[in-house]
Formats: C-alpha cells, sequence, structure tokens
C-alpha cells in the first residue's frame, strides 16, 4: 500500500512540476472534473454494486486521499500532453498507451491489497479506459468552448 502512495505522489510531483499546455483554468476545471467524475463513478460501482473497492468494503478516509491525489494528477498528465495537433493513429495510439500504463497501474493496486475486485474483472477496465480517456478529453473540448465564449 505505501507503494501504492509514493506513486501517487510520483503522479502529483509529475503534475506540479513539468511544462504546462493546459491553461490554470483548463487545470482548475479538469481536476474538479475528474475528481467529481471518479468519485461518481465509484461511488456508484464500489459502495451501491459492490464490485470493487478500496481497501476493504465501505467508505475509508484513506481511500477518499488517494481518489484526491489520483485522479486529478492523472487526468491532468494524460490531456497536458495529448496529441491534439497530430493525427488520428497518433492520437489513438497515445489513447492506447494511456490505457495499457492504467491496466498495469489498476493490476499493480490489487496485488498491493490497495483495490479489491468483488465481481469486477480487469477486462471490463481494458474496455472502459478507453471511453473513460474519451470523456476527459469531450471534457476539455467543452471547457475550451466555455472558455472563449466570454
Amino acid at each position: 500500500m505505501i507503494a501504492i502512495f509514493i506513486c501517487f505522489i510520483i503522479f502529483n510531483l509529475l503534475a506540479f512540476f513539468l511544462p504546462k499546455k493546459l491553461t490554470p483554468l483548463e487545470i482548475y476545471a479538469i481536476s474538479f472534473f475528474a475528481y467529481a467524475y471518479g468519485m461518481t463513478t465509484d461511488m456508484i460501482l464500489d459502495l451501491h454494486y459492490n464490485l470493487y473497492g478500496y481497501f476493504q468494503k465501505g467508505f475509508q478516509w484513506l481511500s477518499l486521499l488517494a481518489i484526491i491525489m489520483y485522479f486529478p494528477s492523472i487526468s491532468f498528465l494524460f490531456l497536458n500532453f495529448y496529441p491534439f495537433t497530430k493525427d488520428l493513429g497518433r492520437k489513438l495510439g497515445y489513447i492506447l498507451s494511456w490505457t495499457i500504463f492504467s491496466i498495469v497501474f489498476e493490476w499493480f493496486a490489487v496485488k498491493t491489497d490497495f483495490f479489491y475486485y468483488n465481481g469486477w474483472k480487469l477486462l471490463y477496465s481494458v474496455m472502459v479506459y478507453p471511453v473513460i480517456f474519451l470523456v476527459l478529453l469531450v471534457n476539455l473540448k467543452l471547457v475550451r468552448k466555455i472558455i472563449t465564449k466570454k
């Protein structure tokens, strides 16, 4: 479990120190969206359907801390370096790369008992992660559209 939190710290340090291609307002908007999106998904799939969870069944403060540290930083890192001006193949490769990273990280989280399955399977995540990344992209495009209307 300590290894997972070390990863979260590294993700946040990367998000803080790497060059920013996103504006501060975009970073703010995607961070809160990522948090809300992640919390909503976890409340439904974890707490309501009991398909997976963090540590053990039910709410834990440590899992809330993990969500706060993980979802915004990963969403920022994904979107900050997304190849908006590249061809479709490069964009799909980028999403595939992040999907593979996410699958490996989820597998690691399960192996360290940070995360557990209770009906969920890693195969489901393989299908879900590309959708998650596409939703993050659509959200950023919406944020940019709202910003430019001012």
